[in-house]
């Protein structure tokens, strides 16, 4: 159990410790840390602060079946990028029409939130570097299969996917989109993964934002 995601990401940013030692977090093979929003940033933010690395957000989307948002059937990323979940699309009898009516609705709110969170910061390169990409959970995998891909595109030299919870098993479906995989638990029942929480409460743009931009304090002595 975590009190809330700082606690979470405390937590994981120590078991991430060996990244500054080892040769993929090295001067030559730097560390980002990125976060998934929203809830991700959050945790991320104590990865980042952990391993003295920067931090950027990630911006995917699920593509929820119609019927049941909550299941995802997919997701997508910047970039043009989307995974999908063929099962699920087959059993819950999408059509390319449906499929394609959630996508644009979602790359909209992709494109919304990508310059809500960033606004006029560049985006942190990751060409050659070690992305560190972080959530505050896995149920599917498909956001963070989605993530991973778009990390991938940006040119990141290795990729660790790393979170709180995820179901036993997990690494499974993410051994083709990831190097390293780390997760603090892996229960063999996840059921939800607000369940591993005592404050699993909603995150705000807004705290997101002030993840990303944390404000500078001044040094003249007035505050």
């Amino acid at each position: 159990m975590f009190t809330d995601r700082a606690d979470a990401g405390r937590q994981l940013g120590q078991r991430l410790q060996h990244l500054r030692t080892s040769e993929v977090g090295s001067e030559e093979n730097p560390i980002v840390v990125l976060g998934l929003p929203r809830g991700g940033v959050q945790v991320a933010a104590e990865v980042a602060g952990a391993l003295s690395a920067p931090l950027d957000v990630i911006v995917v989307r699920k593509l929820g079946v119609p019927s049941q948002p909550e299941l995802a059937m997919g997701a997508i990323g910047e970039g043009g990028v989307r995974v999908l979940v063929p099962g699920t699309v087959q059993r819950a009898g999408i059509t390319p029409a449906v499929l394609a009516a959630v996508e644009r609705r979602e790359r909209a709110e992709l494109a919304r939130r990508a310059e809500r969170f960033r606004g006029d910061r560049p985006r942190v390169a990751l060409a050659g570097r070690t992305a560190v990409v972080v959530d505050d959970g896995v149920a599917t995998g498909s956001t963070a299969r989605a993530a991973c891909q778009v990390v991938r595109a940006l040119g990141a030299a290795h990729i660790v996917v790393a979170v709180p919870v995820a179901p036993l098993g997990w690494v499974r479906g993410m051994r083709d989109y990831a190097d390293d995989l780390i997760a603090l638990l892996t229960p063999a029942s996840l059921e939800a993964i607000g369940a591993w929480y005592t404050d699993f409460s909603q995150t705000s743009d807004e705290e997101v934002v002030a993840c990303l931009h944390p404000p500078t304090h001044s040094t003249n002595g007035r505050g």
